[in-house]
């Protein structure tokens, strides 16, 4: 009977789940009541959404520290209390004022903003958006947003975000060069830009364009002595340093993640959806830089894309759109998708249509409470930053509805960001280096092997694929950094998976 009992025990620590002690950890109270706020500030939603992480990843922190056997009880938890305080708060932030004198001579003043949420890890890294619904709140919730996304994906930098509050087709190209040039010397004599300080990038309504006026600022300014200059931001033209395949990169990450999940058995069973893409429907809400890339790719595995909603239209087709003729139709419509001629303009009750993947890549809080109630979609995936409010998380929950969070759907971009800062700290294109010799490597793999066969008096010509002609001169860098992003969103979507399982 005791080897019995034995046994059970045995087996019972073996097979079932380690137990961790559990501290009854409080979220602020000033922080409460955003879980039922039908509009919640969006830095403390950010905000709740970390304290309410902490409460599930703390107790594993301290069963990790145990390993130090010189700490103390008291001390793991203290040290453990102290690291999530500091990863709880942003470092420093950055508010400026700047004149602008307009095209019709009347001046105006422009207001800029940038935070740097950690520099635990340098650079931080972070975009620059132009829209007059930016401000200080803001950048520091993306911030921290960033912080935490590149350290879901590895990626070895801080968080930082920054912005300037105008809307950008109220001014002309001339003006918003000048706001922009002005902006990175704000940055640059408070210390705010550079390739080991902090790294911006595109976001909204910025592109690379932007990004060539900074960098042209920078090196002729604070950075005429630095050889590292060009790495001050990422999302440049590939003329002024930047990479292949960083404009569609935060869609592709999106696309990644949403193939890793719907393949995944154990997920699909969870939700009642047979794994695959086959057969599947899509709407897709913003069709800017993000949601066209996913829709793109979504549609080429085979997914219906059914609706775009927009800004200014809501275009429904049962049958599906093309989604490349959409892009191309919109990018020759001053950035409208306006009077779109193969689909019906529609009201903005498309979001609520039955579908089974729901990309939402416009701004901050656009699944709120009432949206969330009314979605009739299996999975969503967070294209934009901060797309969900804690109410409508719990809808979700209660929906059974598999949301894709943004720190790992959209990290796409920074992933490749990071990709383009080793290739202007490297100073040297991805593949440059060794085209030829795999070239000439394979070539004369083919000659050895023809010369074999005639040596056996087989008559035979030895000629390459398609395929293995296309890769016998080695990676060039959009295979690389392609082959690169899917390697990264892979890994961490398969380490969030075991860690949601677990």
């Amino acid at each position: 009977m005791f080897v019995k009992t034995h046994k059970i025990n045995l087996l019972n620590k073996l097979f079932n789940p380690v137990r961790l002690s559990v501290r009854r950890y409080e979220i602020p109270e000033h922080l409460r009541a955003i879980v039922d706020d039908p509009d919640p500030s969006f830095y403390r939603m950010v905000e709740y959404f970390y304290h309410n992480a902490v409460k599930v990843c703390e107790p594993s922190l301290e069963e990790y520290l145990k390993k130090y056997t010189h700490l103390s009880d008291k001390k793991r938890k203290q040290r453990v209390s102290g690291i999530l305080k500091v990863m709880g708060s942003c470092n420093s932030s950055l508010q400026f004022e700047f004149p602008l004198q307009r095209k019709n001579g009347e001046y105006e003043m422009i207001h800029g903003y940038r935070s740097q949420h950690s520099v635990h890890r340098l650079p931080c890294k972070g975009g620059i958006r132009f829209s007059d619904q930016v401000n200080l709140e803001e950048v520091k919730a993306l911030a921290a947003l960033m912080t935490y996304k590149c350290a879901c994906s590895n990626i070895p930098f801080g968080g930082s975000k920054g912005g300037v509050a105008i809307n950008p087709k109220q001014y002309t190209i001339a003006e918003l060069q000048r706001i922009t040039r002005r902006y990175t010397l704000e940055l640059a004599k408070k210390n705010y830009i550079g390739a080991g300080i902090d790294v911006p990038a595109p976001d909204v309504n910025t592109s690379g364009r932007e990004m060539s006026w900074i960098v042209d600022t920078y090196i002729k300014t604070l950075g005429y002595k630095d050889i590292n200059a060009a790495a001050c931001v990422t999302g440049k033209p590939i003329n002024g340093g930047g990479i292949h395949g960083r404009v569609e990169a935060t869609g592709r990450g999106v696309f990644m993640t949403i193939s890793n999940f719907i393949h995944n058995e154990h997920w699909m069973k969870q939700i009642g959806l047979k794994p695959g893409f086959e057969g599947k429907t899509a709407i897709i809400q913003g069709y800017g830089n993000v949601g066209s890339f996913a829709a793109i790719y979504l549609q080429q595995h085979g997914v219906k894309v059914i609706g775009v909603l927009e800004a200014d239209c809501n275009l429904h087709k049962p049958e599906g759109l093309n989604t490349v003729e959409l892009l191309q139709y919109k990018q020759k419509n001053k950035g409208s998708a306006k009077g779109y001629p193969n689909a019906k303009d529609v009201g903005p009750d498309l979001l609520y249509e039955n579908c089974d993947i729901l990309v939402v890549a416009a701004m901050e809080k656009t699944l709120s409470q009432q949206v969330a109630a009314k979605l009739n979609c299996k999975i969503i995936g967070e294209g934009a930053n901060g797309p969900t409010t804690p109410a409508a998380d719990v809808i979700l929950r209660d929906k059974k509805v598999l949301v894709i969070p943004d720190l790992l759907a959209n990290a796409g971009g920074v992933t490749v960001s990071y990709f383009e800062f080793l290739k202007n700290i490297n100073h040297v294109s991805f593949g440059k280096l060794s085209i030829k010799f795999w070239r000439d490597s394979n070539t004369a793999l083919l000659d050895s092997v023809e010369k074999s066969l005639k040596a056996a008096n087989i008559d035979a010509k030895m000629g390459p694929t398609p395929l293995f002609k296309s890769l016998m001169s080695g990676a060039n860098e959009e295979h690389i950094v392609n082959s690169g992003l899917e390697y990264s969103m892979t890994n961490a979507c398969k380490v969030r998976q075991l860690s949601f399982v677990g």
